[in-house]
C-alpha cells in the first residue's frame, strides 16, 4: 500500500535525524546503522535539510560527522530556536 511506503520513509528520516543529533555518525556509518545504502542516506539528509533542519558536516580529526545545529530554518528563511521556538532575524544562507 502507498501509505506504508510513506510511513517507512518517515520512520527512516526520524531514525536518521535521531542519530545525527548524537553528532557521532558519518554517511557510511549512518548507512550501516540504518541498513540502507550511502546514496539513500544522502537523500535522507537532503530531505531533512529541505524540511528545515540545519544539518552540517564537521571534521572531527578522525573523519567527517554530521551534526545538527540548535536552530532550525523555517520556511520563511528565519532561524527558529528548536528549544524555545523563538525566531531570530538570521536569514538562510
Amino acid at each position: 500500500m502507498p501509505f506504508e511506503r510513506s510511513l517507512e520513509i518517515a520512520r527512516r528520516l526520524d531514525d536518521v535525524l535521531s542519530l545525527i543529533r548524537t553528532g557521532r555518525y558519518s554517511t557510511p556509518m549512518l548507512a550501516e546503522e540504518i541498513g540502507v545504502s550511502i546514496p539513500t542516506i544522502s537523500r535522507c539528509v537532503t530531505a531533512l535539510r529541505v524540511r528545515g533542519h540545519d544539518i552540517r558536516a564537521e571534521n572531527h580529526g578522525d573523519g567527517w560527522r554530521y551534526v545538527l545545529a540548535d536552530k532550525r530554518i523555517s520556511r520563511n528563511g528565519r532561524a527558529e530556536d528548536s528549544k524555545t521556538k523563538r525566531r531570530s532575524t538570521t536569514s538562510k544562507p
